[in-house]
């Protein structure tokens, strides 16, 4: 009876195009699209978010963090409160590891990279954030190259703290922005770079303890369809280029 009604939930999330990837009686874990928001949008509340979205499906869940609009992948919610707790306190206390996946220009000059600027969010009327060496919070992101072509580059990001924007902040004081980004985009861009449909970063990992018996669990949402060309392409001119 269980398996059938995660079952049905899983259909019922399919047709919004959120993918179930873990449930159990404590914890949900979903697949979130690009372009749906995580909690209601505070000047038009009509607009759908995962908190309107999940609330008829299940009548208490709490979010534990968040993903932007623009962001797809993996998240994690709690069912019961004693859940929600012991999760928030695991990333309060940055004991969750949290791995993305983006498509980047331009080419970086290295194969990884280390960057732990401060950042201090709302830092300008855009409320972006931005590296600040005099009032920023410290931050710590490790991006690789995964792989790369002369126009752009397919990094994994692994971040130690969770700060709005983070990962677009430090890769944008490194010269560098993820493609489809239009708020933290570089001025001078390749014109053969080819355009996105989206903003392309991916929460594609996320590793914790099980809130009820603290077991390791890690789960993995795989890239999105919108990222399969682009890879595609990344091969076929790292290849040219090496020709």
């Amino acid at each position: 009876m269980i398996r059938l009604i995660i079952m049905e939930k899983a259909n019922a999330m399919a047709q919004l195009h959120i993918k179930l990837l873990y449930e159990d009686e404590d914890i949900l874990v979903i697949d979130k699209p690009a372009g749906l928001l995580s909690v209601p949008d505070g000047y038009n509340s009509s607009l759908p978010s995962l908190a309107t979205v999940l609330g008829p499906l299940y009548p208490r869940v709490w979010m534990v963090h968040r993903l932007d609009y623009e962001t797809s992948g993996i998240m994690v919610f709690a069912l019961n409160a004693a859940a929600h707790r012991e999760l928030n306190r695991q990333f309060r206390e940055r004991l969750t590891a949290k791995t993305y996946q983006c498509l980047a220009a331009p080419t970086p000059a290295w194969a990884e990279c280390q960057m732990n600027e401060p950042l201090r969010v709302d830092a300008d009327r855009e409320h972006r954030t931005r590296v600040d060496f005099t009032r920023g919070k410290p931050a710590e992101t490790q991006a690789v190259v995964l792989g790369s072509c002369v126009d752009f580059a397919w990094l994994s990001c692994a971040i130690g703290t969770g700060y709005r924007h983070q990962i677009r902040a430090h890769l944008y004081h490194h010269e560098l922005s993820i493609l489809g980004d239009a708020l933290y985009h570089q001025k001078t861009q390749p014109a053969s770079l080819p355009v996105a449909p989206r903003m392309m970063l991916h929460a594609y990992r996320l590793a914790f303890q099980h809130p009820r018996d603290g077991r390791a669990l890690t789960l993995q949402a795989p890239l999105p369809p919108e990222f399969e060309p682009f890879l595609s392409a990344l091969s076929s001119r790292a290849t040219d280029a090496g020709s």
